[in-house]
């Protein structure tokens, strides 16, 4: 599978009709937009901007971290160029405190619309790179979030995101990770057709996390070499986590080792896991080469969430699974009305699932 990134002509677009690339310093370039050049803060620009402003940050290196709270922002880097890193003091705004890189914040009586974070990198924080909360239309395009210590895109309680052709690799937990709260029980979020495409994640416990949330895409992903590929997480919550879709992403190779922790066994070799999900579709995803011996080794798993809640109602269809052990295809969990069909796999749990 050849990874797209289909909107960085629209990144390009807007940059080019905004001037932007012309104007030096962190000052307006023309109404609605600022400039962020080596030795500013982004925080002050951030600061600054009104509702709906663009801030195109040159290339760079810029310590400390960012928290974004007003609707409509636009900021965009220059890809690998432009890099957001911890600063050394100790103190700092809210993000920086929580050990965060990129926040976007706003609150459960207001929710932030519209922020976009474009075309730049986030590296070596001590928790996730990106985080959101509260957010509704959330775009995080063209980011490289690497080496943080939790997620490398961390977003709850939002509404209508798009995560799009970011490159997610060696953060300590997910690469991204989606759910109702990151810390609290309760049950499934309505994300409002949240979608998940294009993204590239490498090296970390687990490429995508959804963790009680429903009503999403996640599409055309490559996600290879990290400890699990894709963890699709419930329990008996009601709403039941689910009602989601996984389709045409290449899950390959997710065999690095990842010890246990308080929740879950160790992870390895583990492809798509479904864990007390209900109605999610698992459709056209090429999954292979994933191996391990972990209770959800394998290519597609069906596993009893850890508060035994079983999966129901899911379908598994199409989907070319070959090269995984100790099985392709796993049902492991026996729940009810779940339909596994018509994939291409060559060892199943139990025997019989597979057409060659």
């Amino acid at each position: 599978m050849t990874l797209r990134r289909p909107h960085a002509a629209a990144v390009a677009a807007v940059v080019s009709v905004l001037g932007l690339c012309a104007i030096p310093g962190a000052e307006a370039a023309s109404p609605g937009a600022l400039v962020v050049r080596p030795g500013e803060s982004v925080q002050a620009a951030v600061d600054r901007a009104r509702p709906g402003d663009v801030i195109k940050i040159l290339p760079g290196t810029y310590p400390g971290s960012v928290n974004v709270t007003k609707p409509g922002l636009t900021l965009v880097g220059n890809g690998a160029d432009t890099v957001l890193t911890p600063d050394a003091r100790p103190d700092g705004n809210a993000c920086a405190q929580a050990g965060h890189g990129l926040c976007v914040t706003g609150t459960e009586q207001s929710g932030l619309d519209g922020v976009r974070l474009l075309s730049l990198s986030v590296s070596g924080f001590r928790k996730n790179g990106v985080d959101a909360s509260w957010t509704d239309g959330l775009e995080v395009g063209d980011v490289t979030a690497e080496h943080n210590g939790h997620q490398g895109i961390g977003v709850q309680h939002s509404v209508r995101t798009l995560l799009r052709d970011n490159v997610s690799r060696q953060n300590g937990e997910s690469g991204i990770f989606l759910a109702n709260t990151a810390d609290a029980e309760g049950g499934a979020l309505d994300t409002l057709r949240t979608r998940v495409s294009g993204n590239e994640l490498t090296g970390n416990r687990i490429g995508v996390v959804l963790r009680r949330v429903r009503n999403l895409g996640v599409v055309d992903n490559h996600i290879t070499a990290n400890c699990g590929g894709v963890f699709v997480v419930g329990d008996e919550g009601v709403p039941r986590a689910g009602g989601l879709t996984v389709s045409d992403n290449l899950v390959a190779a997710n065999n690095k080792y990842c010890p246990p922790n308080a929740r879950l066994p160790f992870i390895q070799g583990a492809g798509i896991v479904l864990t007390g999900a209900e109605r999610t579709l698992v459709v056209r995803n090429r999954v292979v080469d994933n191996h391990g011996t972990s209770p959800m080794s394998g290519g597609i798993v069906l596993f009893r969430s850890v508060v035994g809640a079983p999966d129901t109602g899911n379908t598994v269809r199409g989907n070319t699974t070959l090269g995984n052990s100790p099985a392709d295809l796993a049902d492991r969990d026996r729940g009810t009305a779940n339909v596994l069909r018509d994939n291409t796999c060559r060892v199943s749990e139990p025997k019989g699932l597979c057409e060659e």
